[in-house]
């Protein structure tokens, strides 16, 4: 199964409403104050990289990065397709950001997750990924709703990393 992954830079109506169905998908998981996925117009936002997976030109993955401070950055609508789930997608998009944010030399990205048992598969893929448990960065704040995690990438030689996206 060979996922293409391409940059969003604009509005796209079938991406729009995959990131709908992620919303309603974490309904369950937070009271609205603990959830923290962004909108779709957020994620086109200055500051942010947003990237999309598809197969036979249908939206099936999707994650983003997004500007925390100089050299790091957090990972936002981390999804797969419900259907398509356990079969690498996750795992390729994840595997994408990673090589994006250390390419234009990001030393460390960070992201906060859900801390219900529905997420335990997505922590465990941060987990193989290098993530490890951490506090809360940026303007998180502690919530027994949210769990928080890291990964420090290596030093890209040369590279310095200027917000300008």
């Amino acid at each position: 199964m060979s996922m293409s992954i391409e940059r969003v830079v604009g509005a796209r109506p079938d991406l729009a409403e995959f990131l709908v169905a992620h919303h309603a998908e974490l309904e369950h998981t937070a009271p609205a104050e603990s959830r923290h996925a962004l909108a779709f117009e957020s994620l086109l936002a200055p500051g942010v990289r947003l990237f999309a997976g598809r197969l036979d030109g249908r939206p099936v993955a999707t994650g983003a990065l997004a500007a925390v401070d100089d050299g790091h950055e957090e990972i936002k609508s981390m999804r797969t397709d419900p259907a398509l789930r356990g079969r690498g997608l996750g795992r390729t998009m994840l595997a994408f950001l990673l090589a994006d944010a250390e390419a234009r030399g990001i030393r460390r990205v960070s992201l906060e997750t859900g801390s219900a048992e529905f997420f335990v598969p997505a922590r465990a893929l941060y987990a193989a990924a290098g993530f490890r448990v951490c506090g809360p960065f940026g303007t998180y704040v502690l919530d027994p709703h949210s769990t928080f995690m890291a990964v420090d990438l290596p030093a890209a030689s040369g590279l310095t990393s200027p917000h300008a996206r």
